[in-house]
C-alpha cells in the first residue's frame, strides 16, 4: 500500500505524491478528455489501494492519444523515480524539459531526479529556475528550506518555508517546516500557530501533535503534554521518538513506572539505539535500583561504545560493588574518551591501589602527571596515589579553596587516600565534609555518600 497526499486525480491530476517515502512531485491540473478521465480514474484507484508496480503497469497500457500528455508523462516519471528506476525517469524528464523548459512541474521533476543522483549543482539550477518564474513556488521553497534545515541554518530555512506558505497557505509540509524552525528559533507563538493550523487542516497529523506536546512539557503542563502525545501515538504507534518524549514527560511528572514503560517501548522499536537504554539506566540509578542501572549502562556501551558518560556510571557502580577491576576498565574507557578529566585518572589510580598493584599505579600516574602544573590539584592528588604518602600540601590547598565543587571533589580524594591506607577515622572526616556540600553535581559526591553510609 502506497502512502500519499493528493487531491482527486479524477477531476484534476493534482497532489503531492509521497510514494515509498522516496519522491515528492506535484503534477499540475489538465483539461481531461474522456480517455484521460478514464485513465486517471483507474490510476487514482490504484494509487489509493494498489502498489507502485500496479501503477507503473497501467502506464504500459496507456491509450495512444495520451502518450504525449506532459502531465501524465511527468507523473509517470515521478512514479518511476519512486520505484528506484532513476534512469528511466531521467530519460522521460529530459525529454519533457527539452520540449517545455519553463514548465515548473517539469523543472521540479528534473530537480528531484538530480537530487536522487546526488547532483547538487543541477538540482540547484532547476530550483533557481523555478524561483525565478514563481518566487513563492511551494515545492521549490520547501526543498530549499529542507536543505537549510539539514545544515541547521534554521532562520534561512524558516524564510523559505514562509515563501512556500505565501504560495500555498494550507501546505502542510510548509507549515510544519515553519513551525519546526520557529520552535528551534524560540519563536513559540509563530510555531504554535503553524502547528495548530496544521491540525485544523488535518487533525491526524501526528508530528504537529508531538511538537505541541513539547510546548506543554516545557511549561511543566505534563498532563496536557501526555494527552497530545498519546494522540500522536494512536496515529503513529511505531514512532519511537514519541515514546522517548512520552517517557521524559512522565519522568518530569514523577511517574517513574510510566516513564519506564514508555522507554522500554522505545527500546523495543529501536533495539540497536543506545538512548532508550541510557534513559532507563538513569531512571533506575535515580531510584537507587543499582543492579538494574548497572545492567542498562552496560547495554548503553554495547550499543554505543563511544558514549563515555555511561562508562563513568559503570565505573562508579562497579566501585560500589567492590569490583575494582571492572571499575578500572570502565574509568579507563572514560579517560580515553576524555583525557583532560583528572577524576578518571584518579579513580584508575585508586582502583590499582585497591587491587594492590602499587607498581602498576606508579607507571600509570607517572604518565598521567606528565606536563601537569606541579602545584595543581590534579598533580598533587595523582602524586598522593603515586607515593601513598605526603598529604599535607594537598590538604592545605583544599581547605583554602573557595570553589565548593573543586573543594568537595579533592576532599573526596583525600578521604579515599586515607581509606586505602586504612585510617577510617580521617577518611570519614573528609567524606563527611564532602557530603555536607549542598547542591553538589560531581560524581565523587555520590561515592562519598556511599562510603559515609557504608552502603
Amino acid at each position: 500500500m502506497m502512502k500519499f497526499l493528493k487531491k482527486s486525480l479524477v477531476s484534476k491530476l493534482v497532489g503531492t505524491l509521497i510514494l515509498g517515502g522516496v519522491f515528492l512531485c506535484t503534477a499540475p491540473a489538465f483539461a481531461a478528455s474522456s480517455s484521460a478521465n478514464q485513465f486517471v480514474q483507474q490510476l487514482d484507484k490504484i494509487l489509493s489501494t494498489g502498489t507502485l508496480s500496479d501503477a507503473l503497469s497501467l502506464f504500459e497500457k496507456m491509450p495512444a492519444d495520451l502518450k504525449d500528455d506532459v502531465d501524465l508523462k511527468s507523473l509517470h516519471a515521478s512514479l518511476l523515480l519512486s520505484a528506484g528506476k532513476t534512469g528511466e525517469a531521467d530519460k522521460i524528464a529530459s525529454e519533457l524539459l527539452s520540449k517545455s523548459p519553463k514548465n515548473i512541474d517539469v523543472l521540479f521533476l528534473n530537480a528531484m531526479i538530480a537530487k536522487q543522483k546526488n547532483n547538487t549543482t543541477k538540482k540547484q539550477q532547476y530550483l533557481k529556475q523555478i524561483i525565478a518564474i514563481q518566487p513563492n513556488n511551494p515545492d521549490a521553497n520547501i526543498e530549499l528550506g529542507n536543505e537549510q534545515a539539514m545544515k541547521r541554518n534554521y532562520r534561512n530555512a524558516r524564510d523559505y518555508y514562509l515563501k512556500a506558505m505565501k504560495g500555498d497557505p494550507n501546505n502542510i509540509e510548509a507549515l510544519f517546516g515553519h513551525g519546526k524552525m520557529s520552535y528551534y528559533l524560540q519563536r513559540d507563538d509563530d510555531s504554535k500557530k503553524s502547528f495548530n493550523k496544521i491540525l485544523e487542516l488535518d487533525p491526524t497529523y501526528a508530528p504537529a501533535l508531538s511538537y505541541l506536546a513539547k510546548f506543554e512539557a516545557e511549561a511543566r503542563h505534563y498532563k496536557k503534554a501526555v494527552e497530545y502525545l498519546s494522540k500522536a501515538i494512536e496515529i503513529e504507534p511505531d514512532n519511537s521518538d514519541y515514546y522517548f518524549d512520552l517517557g521524559t514527560f512522565h519522568r518530569g511528572a514523577g511517574k517513574f513506572e510510566e516513564a519506564e514503560k514508555a522507554w522500554k517501548k522505545a527500546t523495543e522499536l529501536e533495539p540497536d539505539y543506545f538512548l532508550g537504554y541510557a534513559y532507563l539506566a538513569g531512571l533506575y540509578d535515580e531510584q537507587n535500583k543499582l543492579d538494574l542501572a548497572y545492567e542498562y549502562y552496560k547495554k548503553v556501551v554495547q550499543k554505543n561504545p563511544n558514549y563515555y558518560y555511561a562508562y563513568e556510571s559503570i565505573g562508579m557502580l562497579a566501585w560500589h560493588e567492590g569490583n575494582y577491576e571492572e571499575s578500572k576498565s570502565a574509568f579507563e574507557a572514560a579517560y580515553k574518551a576524555n583525557p583532560n578529566n583528572a577524576s578518571y585518572a584518579l579513580m584508575i589510580s585508586a582502583c590499582l591501589q585497591k587491587m594492590k598493584k602499587p607498581q602498576e599505579c606508579k607507571q600509570f600516574t607517572e604518565k598521567a602527571m606528565k606536563g601537569m602544573d606541579k602545584n595543581s590539584f590534579e598533580y598533587l592528588s595523582l602524586r598522593l596515589f603515586h607515593d601513598m604518602a605526603g598529604d599535607s600540601t594537598l590538604a592545605l590547598k583544599v581547605q583554602n579553596e573557595e570553589s565548593k565543587k573543586k573543594k568537595g571533589k579533592y576532599l573526596y580524594y583525600l578521604a579515599l587516600y586515607w581509606d586505602i591506607k586504612g585510617n577510617s577515622s580521617i577518611a570519614h572526616k573528609y567524606y563527611a565534609e564532602v557530603t555536607s556540600i549542598k547542591g553538589a553535581d560531581f560524581f565523587e559526591f555520590r561515592l562519598a555518600e556511599w562510603a559515609e553510609k557504608g552502603v
